[in-house]
């Protein structure tokens, strides 16, 4: 019963509005004001922190400490088997 009084008192305000000059007003622009600063905000502290970040690999100890592989001797095979083949 209260849904329908509340229509009834706002229905003539509906009327009086005109439809090609409805706006998004002050809630509108504030809400698209706080929006915009929290993506400053943000920007900002990406900016800082992307300014931390050191973008120059430096090469692992273990790959510059290896040592020279020896080339692999070759078979006087003219087949080779592959590694896992049964033996005969």
């Amino acid at each position: 019963m209260y849904a329908t009084q509340a229509m009834t008192h706002m229905l003539p305000l509906a009327k009086e509005l005109d439809e090609n000059k409805v706006t998004p007003g002050v809630l509108g622009f504030i809400v698209f004001a706080v929006m915009a600063g929290g993506v400053w905000l943000l920007m900002k502290s990406m900016n800082r922190h992307m300014s931390m970040v050191n973008f120059e690999e430096t090469p692992k100890p273990e790959e510059t400490s290896k040592p020279e592989k020896t080339p692999a001797t070759t078979s006087t095979s003219t087949s080779p088997k592959p590694p896992h083949a049964e033996s005969d």
